[in-house]
């Protein structure tokens, strides 16, 4: 199997069955081979919804789309590792249940994995790209270029865009960092990100732009001093750890 979609999910009710077809039309349309066998799948991790989003989707009896999960929120860290190491896929990425990134970022993620012979990790990047945050208003522009710079001065990363919610890792890379992972929360990339550093895996980046902008979760100013002190933790308890 080629590519596994995994989609964290909570409390998505009202957008997930458009955005589930919309998904699983695009797979159709581009990773069914000529003979008609399916070279993806896509999941679906309900991170603790009330709202039935998960039986939503059941429902929809959708080709290869399945739902893992558990029954109470534990955050879009927890989801996506759920995810992620449920996966199959010679590469398995993830994106946000909105489709924040269109669809058409899955087959350029593919391709950008399969261009590099050695890639671990692919890392979407609104900065590489000068239209990354075009549907963001100027002030949320400010503020998340802000925030992803002071993270990464403290993280130690020389990636652009850390933070992006789109991120891509070979099926090795992902059962070597994942089952290492214990961040359930915004912090999760980091981790995924240190681990892979510590690992010497390699990480690719490519540009992405946000076609679909629905409100933030993340509190800038509350939740980057809670990141800031994740990462200082999570650097040090990584950099102690025994490969």
């Amino acid at each position: 199997m080629k590519i596994s979609v995994c989609i964290p999910m909570y409390n998505e009710a009202s957008v997930i069955a458009e955005n589930a077809k919309k998904l699983s039309d695009y797979m159709e349309s581009v990773f069914v081979s000529p003979d008609g066998e399916r070279e993806y799948e896509i999941i679906y991790a309900d991170d603790g919804s009330t709202d039935g989003c998960g039986d939503i989707v059941r429902s929809l009896g959708l080709p290869a789309m399945r739902v893992v999960g558990y029954p109470d929120n534990r955050g879009k860290g927890c989801a996506v590792r759920t995810a992620l190491l449920a996966s199959q896929g010679e590469l398995a990425m993830f994106t946000d249940a909105d489709l924040a990134y269109g669809t058409e970022v899955i087959e350029r993620m593919w391709k950008e994995f399969s261009s590099h012979g050695d890639a671990s990790l692919v890392i979407g990047s609104r900065n590489l790209s000068k239209d990354g945050y075009s549907e963001y208003t100027f002030l949320r522009r400010v503020m998340s270029k802000v925030y992803i710079k002071l993270l990464c001065i403290v993280g130690g990363f020389k990636l652009s865009d850390s933070q992006c919610g789109c991120k891509g890792f070979s099926h090795d890379a992902v059962q070597a960092i994942f089952p290492r992972c214990e961040v359930d929360r915004f912090a999760f990339d980091f981790e995924a990100i240190l681990w892979a550093e510590k690992l010497g895996l390699k990480i690719y980046e490519m540009p992405v732009k946000v076609l679909v902008h629905g409100e933030s979760k993340v509190n800038i100013i509350r939740d980057t001093f809670k990141m800031i002190g994740d990462l200082r933790r999570m650097r040090r308890r990584i950099k102690k750890a025994q490969i």
